[in-house]
């Protein structure tokens, strides 16, 4: 069980630092909903630890730490590190997807360009669908198709975010848009983040990614229907209150630099109720084969290790170690 206190700041973080989710844990049963708050919590301090920090290597190597600390029972002294640590033991959580958020994390902070679709799905498995899997995990499911359609929405719901995010990123620095669809539109990758501007050519890359995570989200729905009755209406929400934001990036003619897409009060209230609904029709219509479609490549790993299906790859462990090493030598030459 989480403590009282730990959870009180686990839902204030959430409540201001992830609307979304906030609206949407509204719907799911307080068994699910509370270790969710306890992981979004620790996701929101990771992504900020590395978003808000300079020194973003060193971040990331940090949050290792605490992960380090957390599967070893004795967390940091800290109100989310604690929450955590008891979500994981509650719940049994594999540690693969935990480290594959750190792993889209450490992406960031060694500033990866991402020149396809893939690639950039390859990301999103990490940084969104990996919590995708974990909610999965929390709602007792380990399945592997059920599991294979989480890691769709999380899909989804980050292309989603990337589109919304285009001219804040750029503005920053950062750019998520496939490089090789910039250029099939005629843009300089570079020239662009050295004078981010909105173009219709920009429109057009947005609109393609837009495309596929409404594909992705339309893929997901089949697993929504395989999960416990009580959590389905939390996880519709979830799924239409991100389309919906891609929605509006739409009725923006897909211009996120003049203005940032959200969603209103009375848009969440309609899809909060809109996914009860569906939830109950879902309960009696036939099952869908698209449940057992192959997983995208990307999520394979994940679907792997929330299900406990195949142990981890020796390349896989590898490649972690590899990462953290280059991390560890950014550190070092950081001014």
């Amino acid at each position: 069980m989480i403590p009282a206190d730990d959870l009180a700041h686990c839902r204030a973080a959430i409540r201001t630092g992830s609307r979304s989710f906030y609206a949407a844990s509204h719907l799911l049963p307080a068994r699910v909903r509370d270790p969710a708050l306890a992981l979004y919590a620790f996701c929101r301090l990771a992504d900020d630890a590395v978003d808000l920090n300079a020194e973003k290597a060193a971040a990331v190597l940090s949050l290792r730490d605490r992960l380090d600390l957390v599967y070893q029972g004795t967390p940091r002294d800290a109100p989310a590190d604690r929450a955590f640590a008891a979500m994981v033991r509650d719940h049994d959580m594999p540690r693969e997807l935990p480290e594959a958020l750190l792993e889209g994390l450490a992406w960031d902070a060694m500033e990866q360009k991402y020149e396809t679709l893939s690639d950039i799905r390859a990301y999103s498995a990490r940084v969104a669908s990996a919590v995708g899997a974990m909610m999965t995990v929390l709602m007792g499911v380990r399945d592997a198709d059920a599991l294979a359609r989480a890691c769709d929405l999380g899909v989804a719901m980050q292309l989603t975010n990337i589109a919304r995010d285009v001219g804040e990123d750029a503005r920053e620095g950062r750019l998520y848009l496939p490089l090789e669809m910039m250029e099939d539109e005629g843009l300089d990758p570079d020239a662009f983040l050295a004078n981010p501007r909105f173009s219709r050519a920009l429109g057009r890359v947005t609109r393609r990614l837009l495309s596929e995570a409404r594909r992705l989200y339309h893929r997901s729905e089949p697993g929504i229907a395989a999960l416990p009755l009580s959590c389905r209406p939390g996880i519709f929400a979830a799924r239409h209150i991100y389309d919906g934001i891609g929605s509006q990036v739409r009725r923006n003619n897909f211009d996120s630099f003049s203005q940032r897409a959200h969603t209103g009060t009375a848009q969440k209230l309609g899809w909060l109720a809109l996914s009860v609904l569906r939830s109950g029709v879902v309960t009696v219509m036939p099952q869908s084969a698209v449940l057992y479609a192959k997983p995208l490549l990307e999520v394979q790993f994940l679907v792997d290790a929330a299900a406990r299906r195949e142990p981890v790859p020796q390349s896989r462990g590898q490649a972690m170690i590899e990462l953290f090493a280059q991390l560890e030598a950014k550190r070092h030459t950081q001014p």
